[in-house]
């Protein structure tokens, strides 16, 4: 399984603006996707915003290229996204997972 990871930080006060673009596009899509296992997205306050980090689970890295094109590096960042963040990275980066133990998430 491969582990995808992106930052960004949401302009103060548009937070749930970002994450509502996330349940309401972005996510059900990723969920079409063959080979895709999951997705989380994480934040916290920041200085000048909310800190997002997106981590979506994958089969492969080819099932990776479905949903970022063949550079799989690029971040994926829509131009509702890019409306309410104040600045984001512009690569993703891919982990492979190691070790996992199975434990019981809010809201997953």
């Amino acid at each position: 399984m491969i582990v995808r990871v992106w930052r960004g930080l949401a302009r103060a006060g548009r937070a749930a603006d970002y994450r509502h673009h996330l349940e309401a596009r972005v996510f059900p899509e990723l969920a079409t996707m063959a080979g895709h296992r999951g997705a989380f997205l994480l934040q916290r306050e920041a200085e000048g915003g909310t800190e997002v980090l997106a981590v979506t689970l994958w089969d492969s890295l080819d099932s990776i290229r479905a949903f970022a094109g063949d550079d799989i590096g690029r971040s994926v960042v829509e131009p509702e996204a890019r409306a309410v963040l104040a600045a984001f990275e512009e690569t993703a980066a891919h982990y492979e997972v190691a070790l996992a133990m199975n434990a019981a998430l809010p809201g997953a």
